[in-house]
């Protein structure tokens, strides 16, 4: 079955990621309520849809292919997101994770710029590339997605390319289609650099309720 994924508890200033449990549902369907206008090309269930969405990430999260967490504001102890590493990727052995994508992010409208979303994905990445020891981590997001683009630029991914009918679009409408994935990713090597610059994002986050440049992707 190669490398499964786990997810323990990664805890930060702003945001711990805790793993999704439906303890975290009645939170999250109250910030997937908050104004939804940045999800136009993003999957967020509305609040009626919370507990089949966790218990879908739980079945995906046993076969070991995926590690959910709800991200959790250490501010207010309340969930306001959900992001996940998933897609586990070994290519020399089966024991030795090689790459993994970090993906399925979403965050209340609230708790867009306020470093959380800086904060977490420094935690994941930190864990994937010192604990695990992969050689990448990619992200990826509807080519049409600006929005999301600009945001997982801004955390030091690397753009690689789009990607044509790569998976499945999640725009309103497009229910049965398929989109195009633009591909983004952060190697080993470029790992030293990419964590000083969002520890240094972490350290001068926006006071709350300031410009939201730190969104979701």
């Amino acid at each position: 079955m190669g490398f499964e994924l786990k997810a323990p508890v990664l805890a930060g200033e702003l945001v711990c990621l805790e793993p999704l449990d439906h303890r975290h549902a009645a939170e999250l369907a109250v910030a997937a309520e908050e104004n939804r206008g940045s999800y136009a090309f993003t999957w967020v269930p509305r609040a009626d849809q919370v507990q089949a969405y966790i218990d879908a990430q739980l079945g995906r999260a046993a076969t070991g292919q995926l590690a959910p967490y709800a991200q959790v504001s250490t501010a207010t102890g309340r969930a306001v997101g959900v992001t996940a590493y998933w897609e586990p990727r070994s290519w020399l052995t089966d024991d030795q994770l090689d790459a993994v994508e970090v993906g399925f992010t979403w965050l209340a409208s609230s708790a867009q710029g306020t470093g959380v979303n800086a904060e977490a994905k420094l935690l994941l990445f930190r864990h994937a590339f010192e604990e695990w020891g992969v050689s990448r981590v990619d992200l990826k997001t509807d080519a049409r997605n600006d929005r999301s683009r600009a945001a997982i630029q801004s955390v030091g991914a690397r753009f690689e390319g789009v990607l044509r009918n790569w998976s499945r679009s999640w725009a309103p409408g497009e229910d049965g289609r398929l989109r195009d994935s633009a591909i983004y990713s952060i190697t080993v090597e470029e790992w030293p650099e990419c964590r000083a610059g969002l520890e240094a994002r972490v350290r001068a986050r926006p006071a709350r309720g300031n410009a939201r440049a730190d969104s979701l992707s």
